[in-house]
């Protein structure tokens, strides 16, 4: 579901609101301010503009976590305009870009979107797997089960985790077959609770 964070308003926000559109993507390209930087982004996806996205794509990648954050939050409010580019931006070399993108794809929740959140279940990453599972998990896709129940055996524990979580939502025989043998062979308390969960 797409949400918006009001983030603090930043010294010379006035001027930046009155900057208009393109004053506002420099801002977010050019500010040495992370703050100036958040701020855009919070603005361009207030505007709901189908221009702001890839330049809220290329912030995906900033080194500020909370510029990543809001940039993630605007291209969910601005919605399904915003799937294909994100999708592309599934397949950037920075892990955080794949990462955000994937968590906006989730929030948007549309169908277009289950295809490139299932490549990002075989991401080399475990943040982008992890996203890409949680993802899925909203929308409730069949196509998912299979992928995510080879991530029932992820080195990484959260990832487990998430795919219970997200198999448990799918449900259906075959998803409690599959929940069943993973938890014989799991030896993490948190990812047996998980898995518990996602069996009843």
């Amino acid at each position: 579901m797409a949400e918006t964070i009001v983030p603090e308003r930043p010294e010379g926000a006035d001027e930046l609101e009155k900057s208009g559109f393109e004053g506002i993507i420099k801002a977010l390209h050019d500010s040495t301010d992370p703050l100036v930087r958040q701020y855009a982004a919070y603005l361009l996806g207030k505007a709901k503009s189908p221009q702001a996205i890839q330049p809220l794509i290329l912030a995906l990648g900033d080194f500020n976590k909370s510029v990543r954050e809001q940039a993630t939050f605007a291209l969910s409010t601005i919605g399904k305009a915003a799937v294909e580019p994100l999708s592309e931006a599934m397949k950037e070399p920075k892990w955080e870009t794949r990462y955000r993108a994937a968590e906006a794809l989730g929030r948007i929740a549309d169908e277009k979107a289950v295809r490139p959140l299932i490549q990002g279940l075989r991401d080399n990453r475990d943040h982008v797997r992890y996203m890409a599972a949680k993802g899925l998990r909203e929308l409730g896709d069949s196509d998912a089960i299979e992928p995510m129940i080879i991530l029932l055996r992820d080195e990484n524990r959260f990832v487990r985790m998430m795919a219970a979580r997200a198999l448990g939502a799918l449900g259906g025989e075959k998803v409690r077959k599959a929940l069943v043998a993973a938890r014989e062979n799991e030896r993490d308390e948190k990812v047996i609770e998980a898995m518990d969960l996602a069996l009843k």
